[in-house]
């Protein structure tokens, strides 16, 4: 009896092979950032504007950032930067996942605030780059650079402490009364004294060099 021609059996796909499985842990589709970019310029420099924000939008791109908010603001150092605070906001409501800016001074007013927001992203899970610095605190260098601007800080704190106390020391050398002004309580018996002979209010207020408001106050605590 003849037998007819084997078959060879149909070796099926590995299952394994199909699943996605490397090294038997599943893959995982990589986290795509959302990026919170911040440009600023001052009153008199606002034509940079455009180029911070194409520079920064270029390497959002780049680094395959999905941009999630965008903020501008035009203004001086030393005011209020409500356009930062909205795009921290952002951050706090786990809105963002990185912020981008042109450069460091367009951030922060001074070190210790520089630092401080930076410590407050940090906390919250949110990354920090600075395109002009190079500086990525996604990534070890970047955290460790975060750790000198602690050191330039706290050297700043000091300067300004060490500036204090010398202003401080030379006012006392050169006699000068430190502290409050005095008040016009102190002028009290004066305002009663001149009050009783027969000075005017308006009077006694331009001897004393107080406010007409407060020489009325003292004489009506009085009755």
């Amino acid at each position: 009896m003849q037998n007819g021609p084997r078959q060879m059996p149909i070796k099926r796909a590995s299952q394994k092979a199909k699943s996605g499985n490397v090294f038997g842990q599943s893959r995982r589709a990589a986290k795509v950032f959302r990026a919170g970019l911040y440009a600023r310029v001052s009153t008199n420099d606002q034509q940079t504007l455009p180029m911070q924000s194409r520079a920064m939008r270029e390497y959002a791109a780049r680094r395959g950032w999905t941009i999630a908010v965008q903020v501008r603001e035009v203004g001086s150092g030393a005011a209020k930067r409500e356009a930062r605070e909205k795009l921290l906001e952002a951050a706090r409501r786990r809105e963002i996942d990185v912020v981008l800016v042109w450069r460091l001074d367009r951030w922060g007013r001074s070190v210790t605030d520089l630092l401080a927001t930076l410590q407050e992203l940090e906390h919250l899970g949110v990354g920090f780059v600075s395109l002009t610095e190079a500086l990525d605190l996604t990534t070890p260098a970047g955290r460790a650079m975060a750790g000198l601007l602690a050191i330039f800080a706290e050297f700043e704190r000091e300067i300004l402490r060490e500036r204090t106390r010398a202003g401080l020391a030379h006012a006392r050398q050169n006699g000068k009364r430190l502290g409050r002004p005095a008040t016009a309580a102190t002028h009290a018996a004066e305002i009663r004294r001149l009050h009783r002979a027969g000075v005017s209010k308006s009077e006694i207020a331009r001897r004393v060099r107080i406010g007409r408001t407060s020489v009325r106050r003292i004489l009506g605590a009085r009755s």
